[in-house]
């Protein structure tokens, strides 16, 4: 069957939206059902942590698309609901309201939850940040420009800890790393991001676990380093990672492990695909379980999804994007292409440290893997080729005329 009947996508995300638009415009005019957890119509969220946090930009403009436009998709749209479980014999996605849908095909886009510290559920003034509700509820409590302990240093940390020194909290970052983000810009990046921090006056606590979360009639009051240090907190923000949404799919038979494992096509089998967070797909060129979080990735596997599912047998094409990322942190705009975690190679292309104006490719294996740039956007994107044909390092080095290892 190369045009299903019945299409069912599993997430109002931007995944989600991103494959029923793909669907639309390639011509399918099949049933196509639409499911979200939330109440919302889909909507952005890397502005969570950054624009609608700090009071920049209001609830409406998070909306991926008007109301007008979700209505001329023709959706069987079902907001506020979830899927509980999945049956791939019968074909069916059962809902928390008890309905039951019959798919021809599925596609999975239920993105990933924040993860939560043990011990922390229920206790007033601890956040995560990932959902709409999750950043209103921060946005208030940091009215009060309280004590606010962050525990994490990955890029939701760090960004909330600028909106929040910005909005006048007094900010303590908690990170069990010795060098926050180093883990993913390499030592000399990461250092040069948390002096950017200590300048606005963001302490950091690094190389260190939180042993637990101290609360006092059910309000939080601080944080217990693994030393026994008591870090005083009025509100605390968890951004420890996600884990993707895939506990619904227990017992259906679907194959999970970081994720829905798809083949490099997004296909997951018994007519299954998945997209955005949620999906863990073998890579077309390394050929290694590659999952990725981030916006523009969802996007581009929904279409990729919607693309395959209506291709002829033997037609579905391999998913090979070259991911993009980016951060705003105070004047700082950071922009990453392709994937730069596990590098073995960094160097420093255009601009320096000191200026915080760079350009910085990333190698591994002897290929180049990935480009990161502070505040040079213009440059950076010029060196996205070198990453989308994972050039050879030293022909790389060579041709750009490095002069430095970071």
């Amino acid at each position: 069957m190369t045009s299903p009947a019945r299409i069912v996508v599993v997430g109002a995300s931007a995944a989600g939206l991103s494959a029923v638009e793909g669907l639309r415009r390639a011509g399918h005019t099949g049933r196509v059902t639409l499911i979200g957890e939330e109440k919302h119509l889909p909507y952005d969220r890397p502005p969570l942590s950054k624009q609608l946090l700090s009071g920049e930009w209001d609830v409406g403009r998070l909306q991926l698309r008007d109301a007008e436009a979700i209505e001329a998709l023709d959706l069987d749209l079902r907001l506020g609901v979830r899927a509980d479980s999945l049956d791939t014999a019968a074909r069916e996605v059962t809902l928390s309201d008890g309905a039951r849908i019959g798919y021809d095909a599925l596609v999975v886009a239920t993105g990933a939850a924040a993860r939560r510290l043990p011990g922390t559920e229920g206790v007033a003034g601890v956040h995560v940040l990932r959902t709409l509700e999750d950043a209103l509820a921060f946005r208030e409590a940091l009215r009060s420009r309280p004590r606010l302990v962050i525990v994490g240093s990955g890029f939701v940390g760090a960004e909330a800890a600028a909106v929040a020194r910005e909005l006048g909290a007094e900010v303590t970052m908690v990170t069990d790393v010795a060098v926050p983000l180093a883990d993913a810009l390499g030592p000399e990046l990461g250092q040069m991001l948390s002096e950017v921090h200590l300048e606005h006056s963001v302490s950091i606590v690094a190389g260190m676990l939180v042993k637990e979360i101290l609360s006092d009639d059910g309000r939080v009051t601080g944080v217990r380093l693994a030393d026994g240090r008591v870090v005083e907190a009025d509100e605390v923000l968890v951004g420890i990672g996600a884990r993707p949404g895939t506990a619904w799919l227990e017992g259906s038979g679907i194959v999970v492990g970081n994720g829905v494992e798809c083949d490099s096509t997004l296909y997951a089998g018994s007519g299954v695909w998945a997209a955005g967070d949620v999906a863990c797909w073998l890579h077309p060129r390394t050929g290694e379980p590659t999952r990725i979080e981030h916006r523009t990735n969802a996007a581009e596997q929904g279409l990729a999804v919607a693309r395959n599912i209506l291709a002829a047998p033997g037609e579905a094409v391999p998913f090979d994007p070259v991911p993009y990322v980016w951060s705003d942190q105070y004047d700082l705009k950071i922009q990453i292409y392709g994937r730069t975690r596990g590098a073995d190679e960094v160097r420093i292309v255009e601009g320096t440290v000191e200026d915080r104006k760079l350009v910085a490719l990333y190698g591994k294996g002897g290929r180049v893997c990935g480009v990161v740039g502070v505040n040079l956007p213009r440059a950076t994107r010029t060196y996205r080729a070198l990453v989308a044909e994972a050039a050879a390092w030293d022909q790389a080095v060579d041709t750009v005329h490095i002069g430095r290892t970071a």
